[in-house]
This record gives structure tokens, sequence and C-alpha cells, in this order.
């Protein structure tokens, strides 16, 4: 796969406002990573695809009609019986109905949709807005309206790729797409999360089904989690022999996530994408969790560079310092971020001891 080959796939969508404050998703995300990108030149029109609208018909290739019909609901009336909001979780749990809670999520669908046909004969695509794990057929979970994931594997499936690999490393489980492809002999599922957070799942693997699970303790450092990579998750999938591989990054296992516990720097996030990389002919790589907008932007920022072959400066062209410096963030942090949330890409590493767990872990 080279570099040039890779598409970023990206919409306006995720510039309206969807959610409010104190919400953890009230920040810029997906498309602050393009423009991050657009101002250190490493994007244009040549890399830029637009996503599509997935259609009903689409989405219901995974979801129940009446949860779709459901989500339309919620966004034409911005409303919903309290019967149909206590069955479907719209509009509950942290799962608001706002002036896009269809179209939004349709939209990162059509983006995994169309990054798995346009890797079917092989490649990479960045789809940073795609990412929700957490979403279950006939309901919303996690901030999840729609499984965007589970429906670009599935296209994978439909145009005729048998050995899939979908590799997690978000702060959170994997639950939904777990849920969705355990017991599929071809479908390869790797989570790295962790340990007790929301969802309160993923504690143990199902080697039969499929699933592999590896909660982390908190203040898991860089070089625990390089250890855990390279000795237990990339001979796992190795050996699954994937065709292709779904790759979802986060951000929120950073340690300067708010709701992270884990102790990561961003480069631990890329030496896994780097490594993972060579594994399949077919890369499709997600956004997913991730709840300090400057944290996350620089962390992905670095993916798409890495994607396509391009070098990480030290420090950031004024530019790009420019559309971090004009980030809203509502946290106490983004009042007076410290300096190098604003000049450079690259965290201070996060270097450690490898503590009991992980020899255990790696043995």
């Amino acid at each position: 796969m080279r570099g040039m080959g890779a598409i970023f796939v990206g919409s306006d969508i995720y510039r309206l406002p969807a959610f409010a404050p104190p919400h953890p998703l009230a920040i810029p995300r997906a498309m602050l990573v393009a423009d991050l990108c657009v101002a250190l030149k490493w994007l244009d029109e040549s890399y830029y695809v637009e996503s599509p609208m997935a259609a009903s018909e689409a989405l219901c290739r995974f979801h129940s009609p009446d949860y779709i019909a459901a989500l339309r609901r919620a966004e034409a009336e911005q409303d919903l019986p309290r019967e149909v909001r206590e069955a479907t979780r719209i509009g509950a749990d942290s799962n608001p109905i706002h002036q896009a809670v269809f179209r939004r999520p349709a939209i990162s669908a059509g983006g995994a949709l169309l990054a798995a046909s346009r890797t079917a004969g092989g490649g990479t695509v960045f789809a940073p807005g795609v990412g929700n794990h957490h979403g279950r057929r006939d309901r919303a979970s996690g901030f999840c309206f729609v499984n965007d994931i589970a429906l670009g594997i599935l296209r994978w499936q439909d145009l005729g790729l048998r050995r899939i690999a979908y590799l997690d490393l978000d702060a959170h489980h994997g639950d939904g797409v777990e849920e969705a492809f355990a017991g599929d002999p071809d479908v390869l599922t790797v989570s790295v999360h962790a340990a007790g957070a929301w969802p309160h799942s993923g504690g143990a693997s199902r080697p039969a089904q499929g699933v592999w699970n590896f909660p982390l303790p908190n203040k898991t450092n860089d070089s625990e989690y390089a250890r855990l990579i390279e000795e237990r998750v990339l001979p796992l999938i190795a050996s699954h022999q994937p065709e292709a591989i779904f790759l979802l990054p986060g951000a929120d296992a950073l340690a300067d996530d708010p709701l992270g516990k884990l102790g990561l720097s961003n480069n631990a996030i890329w030496h896994a994408v780097r490594a993972v990389r060579p594994l399949a002919p077919r890369l499709v790589v997600g956004g997913g969790g991730g709840y300090n907008p400057f944290a996350l932007a620089r962390c992905w920022a670095g993916i798409w560079a890495i994607l396509t072959g391009r070098p990480i400066p030290e420090i950031l062209p004024d530019a790009a310092q420019e559309v971090l410096r004009g980030v809203n963030y509502f946290r106490a942090a983004g009042r007076n971020p410290p300096p190098h949330w604003l000049t450079t890409l690259r965290d201070a590493p996060n270097s450690g001891p490898i503590r009991e767990e992980f020899l255990r872990m790696t043995a």
C-alpha cells in the first residue's frame, strides 16, 4: 500500500454543532483534523473525498428497520414518544436528539461504506468521522447511533472479502462490533481498552468466537503498550491472515484525554498504526473516542502523516499552530492550553517500567 494511494474521507456535517457542553462530544473533532492537515499542506482535493449519506436500506444491512425509522423520526420531530426512547435509547443515556441525529450517523455510515468499497481492490482510507463502535442493531449506545464499523465490515463481506480483522484501540471496549461478529469464523475482533471503564465489558477473551480482549490497568505507559502490541496483538492479526483490517485508533487512551484512565503518548498509537499497516493489503482507519480536541487532532493528523508517508515535523508551521489556537475547548484546560498542544504534533514519550500485569499478559 503506497502512501500516495491513501484517501481521506470527511464531511462538513461534522462541523454542525450536535452536542452541547458538558457533553464530552461538544468539541471539534473529525474536521479539525482535516483543517490541521490542510494547514500542514498534507491534504488537498487529490486526497479528500466527501462522505455520502447512506440510505435507510443500506443502514438496514445491520440495523433493524424500526430502529432506523425511529432515528429518522427523531430528527424530523426533534422528539420521540417515551416508549420509543426507552426501547431505542435515542434521546436517553447521553445519546441526545439533535438537529442531525439521523443525517450525521448516516453520513458516517456512508463514509464507512465508501471506505470499504474504495479499498475492495486494495488500498488505504482514513475516515476520522467513522468509529461508532458501541452502536447496536436496535438501539443507540455510548454516543453511537449507527454502527458504521459493522456496516463497513459487512460491505467488505458483500464484496467478496472473507478474512477480516478489526482492531480497536479506543479506551472503551468495542462491544458493539464484537457483538456483531462474535462467532463469525472469518472476522477477528481485538479490543485493547481500559479495564473497568464503561461499558464495563471486554474483561475476557473468547478465542473460539474470534474475540480477543486486552483490558489495561490505569496509567499504562508506552513501553507496556508496545510490548502488548508486539507480543500479542500483531501475532494474533498475522495468524488470522486478513484480507482487510479495520483499525479504530481512538484518542481517549492518551494521557491528555479527560475521560481516559490510560497514560499513553500519541507515539504509542502511531507505533501501532505503523505496525499493523503491512499485515493486509486493505486498511481502513477510523476515528473513535477522544474528548480533548488538541490531543485528538494532533494524534490523528500524525496518523494521516503515517498513512501518506510524510515526516512529522518537530515544530508546527505557523498556519497549523493558528488552527490549534482557534480551538474552542470548554474544559478548564482549554482556557490555558500547555504550549505543546499548540506547537507540535508529537507528545513527549511516556516510557516506563513494564509491570507484572503486562508480563503475565504477554507471556
